[in-house]
């Protein structure tokens, strides 16, 4: 359900926040892609993730809906990145979406209850997809799911932002821009620094 990627300015302001995010201390499995190469190694990551903006109960649906959007089919998918990690701190650190992602879960929840008498965590997963389908699916839309729609859009954008701005996310990428070197290369003719062996004729 990952739908549409991130058009190139967007995914340059987007290095730019995971950049500033990365220097936060309480992430689990979330890790910034583009460390720098000699950096110091970070400290030792905590045991566990303590969200920061999110209630347990909305960080537990936040947890399933990246999971669902980017699952781990054969390869890492938004859990193993730690993307609902990503999502709690990125919300935490901008005022401007918090209400968005709270009044998203809350319609959400409400929602769910409306057609299976039960919260969305509480959902068996055929259930939990049917409901995301109806949000995701131009030809499935439902009328008076404008609201989901708007909420599903959201949380998908910082999915993959999360995920692809992690090292895991790159990786599974096979991301070429992880490949640097440790140190610069030295010049391949050592006895030769100005290098006069090489004939003039090369720059006629």
């Amino acid at each position: 359900m990952a739908g549409q990627g991130l058009e190139r300015r967007e995914i340059l302001r987007v290095m730019a926040l995971a950049a500033a995010a990365s220097q936060f201390p309480g992430f689990h499995r979330w890790a910034f892609a583009c460390g720098h190469v000699g950096a110091p190694a970070p400290p030792s990551k905590p045991a566990s993730y303590t969200p920061q903006f999110f209630t347990p109960l909305e960080y537990e649906m936040v947890e399933r809906l990246s999971d669902m959007i980017l699952p781990s089919d054969g390869s890492p998918g938004a859990r193993e990145a730690g993307v609902s990690e990503f999502i709690d701190f990125m919300v935490f650190s901008d005022p401007s979406v918090q209400y968005r992602f709270r009044y998203g879960l809350t319609w959400l929840n409400t929602r769910s209850e409306e057609l299976y008498g039960k919260p969305f965590t509480g959902l068996q997963a055929d259930d939990q997809a049917d409901i995301l389908q109806h949000l995701a699916y131009k030809d499935r839309y439902r009328p008076g799911e404008d609201e989901g729609r708007e909420f599903f859009r959201l949380i998908r954008g910082y999915t993959i932002m999360g995920f692809y701005t992690s090292r895991i996310g790159l990786e599974a990428l096979d991301y070429p821009g992880l490949k640097l070197y440790s140190e610069s290369p030295g010049c391949p003719h050592p006895g030769d620094p100005e290098h006069l062996h090489l004939s003039n004729a090369a720059y006629s």
